[in-house]
């Protein structure tokens, strides 16, 4: 019996004493309304079929009623080639995008990235939950053949499950109840016109549900400056409290500086100078160090805005301006001008500044004024990881050969051993930009 049959075969048997309800009586679309494009949706030898069609948006079968706390599963075939997706608490309002719908959406993704299963929020903020949080649970998915789908969406909280494996677990309030529905994904090319997805047995709880179980994945936690207990027994800790200065001090100085930085309604804001280096406040830094680590931490930039987020910064250098150390870039690469100098982009949004450009997608930037989600994974084999918003953005090995001719060749080469201590603080830098940051955790590493 494989790892994924067991998995499956737990949850139904935790789930035997509950009550389960079938959205799909096997005959017709009755309880379904179908909203915003016009792909074909039948039933077929008691499955419902999607099939997809051409000059049309992404197309959704809803259920007419609406659910809050709930367990859904169901069991798909989809085309190898095409993305799909299962939509959860979402609406479609004539007050918003004239009736587009929004709202999460369990990902189905066929492709080589393997996001199946990650939480994705249609018409609205995008990726969530991308399997860059949780990349193992990407092979969970099967190409061909049946797959079975699990959500648990109880208050504030949503996990997902792929043929038993658990995705996603995310905590947010922005939504906690809509309707179900099933996504025929627009096309783009006329090879994907009649492709096709099917979906069977399906079913949901809505009395007295309750987690099956914790999954022990990285969990995404929306909500500012908190950690969820679930988070807590994973490790997962407040670096800022979200109200105090305790934990941090400027860098190279005994105490958090007096001017320069402000905290507000729970968000730390560095203020606009004249846009020069560690000249006004100075940068901040962490009181502990640290070696293998998951750093999260949102950021919200201003116009023409450049700050960044250093780690493994030892103080030791005894230069002037901002301290040495890794620097994961926060800029404005519209309107900074730093975002042309460098190598090949190497000081863009997201790169490890002056040594390796971040990958280039749309879909990671978000507008200046919005928040951002940043996360740097530091293994305990020095694997180094950089994400923007969902989206892994830069990726090295610590100490590694290339890593050691890059440096050689950009503005660190003087420094002996840069970037190799084996603990150091982490920083957020003044250069004399507004820039705010909140919900900075971190969760260490072994």
């Amino acid at each position: 019996m494989t790892r994924h049959i067991m998995a499956i075969l737990l949850l139904s048997a935790f789930s035997a004493q509950a009550q389960w309800t079938s959205l799909f009586n096997g005959k017709d679309l009755k309880g379904w309304k179908q909203l915003n494009g016009k792909a074909k949706y039948e039933v077929v030898n008691g499955i419902i079929v999607g099939t997809a069609v051409p000059k049309e948006p992404n197309s959704f079968l809803a259920t007419e009623k609406d659910y809050e706390d709930f367990i859904l599963e169901l069991e798909f075939q989809a085309d190898s080639t095409m993305n799909f997706g299962i939509q959860f608490r979402s609406e479609s309002r004539a007050d918003y995008k004239d009736g587009r719908v929004h709202g999460y959406q369990m990902e189905i993704d066929p492709s080589d990235r393997r996001w199946s299963g990650g939480i994705y929020d249609e018409g609205r903020r995008l990726w969530l939950y991308s399997l860059e949080y949780n990349p193992a649970a990407g092979f969970a998915y099967r190409r061909a053949g049946w797959n079975h789908y699990r959500i648990e969406a109880i208050g504030k909280e949503v996990r997902t499950f792929v043929n038993g494996v658990p995705a996603a677990h995310l905590v947010d309030t922005m939504m906690t109840r809509g309707f179900i529905a099933l996504q025929v994904h627009q096309v783009y090319r006329p090879e994907d016109v009649g492709k096709q997805i099917k979906w069977r047995n399906i079913r949901i709880q809505t009395q007295n549900v309750k987690f099956s179980k914790d999954p022990g994945v990285f969990i995404v936690n929306l909500n500012k400056n908190q950690v969820s207990e679930a988070e807590k027994r994973m490790g997962v800790s407040l670096l800022w409290d979200g109200k105090t200065t305790q934990g941090w001090r400027g860098a190279h100085k005994a105490s958090f500086p007096e001017k320069g930085w402000v905290i507000d309604d729970g968000v730390l804001r560095v203020l606009k100078m004249d846009g020069s280096e560690s000249t006004h406040g100075g940068d901040i830094v962490t009181e502990k160090t640290y070696g293998a680590f998951e750093l999260q931490f949102e950021f919200r930039l201003t116009d023409g805005a450049n700050s960044g987020v250093k780690y493994f910064v030892t103080e030791q250098e005894n230069n002037t301006g901002s301290a040495i150390g890794l620097e994961y870039q926060v800029l404005d690469d519209d309107k900074h001008p730093d975002a042309k100098m460098g190598t090949a982009g190497n000081r863009t949004l997201g790169s490890l500044y002056d040594l390796i450009p971040a990958n280039k997608n749309p879909q990671a930037k978000r507008k200046i004024g919005e928040w951002n989600r940043g996360m740097i994974r530091v293994r305990p084999d020095n694997h180094v990881e950089h994400i923007l918003n969902g989206y892994r953005v830069v990726e090295y090995d610590r100490g590694n050969q290339m890593f050691q001719a890059l440096v050689a060749r950009s503005k660190y080469e003087k420094w002996k051993n840069f970037g190799m201590a084996p603990q150091g603080r982490i920083l957020l830098q003044d250069h004399g930009d507004q820039v705010e940051f909140r919900s900075i955790k971190i969760r260490e590493l072994k």
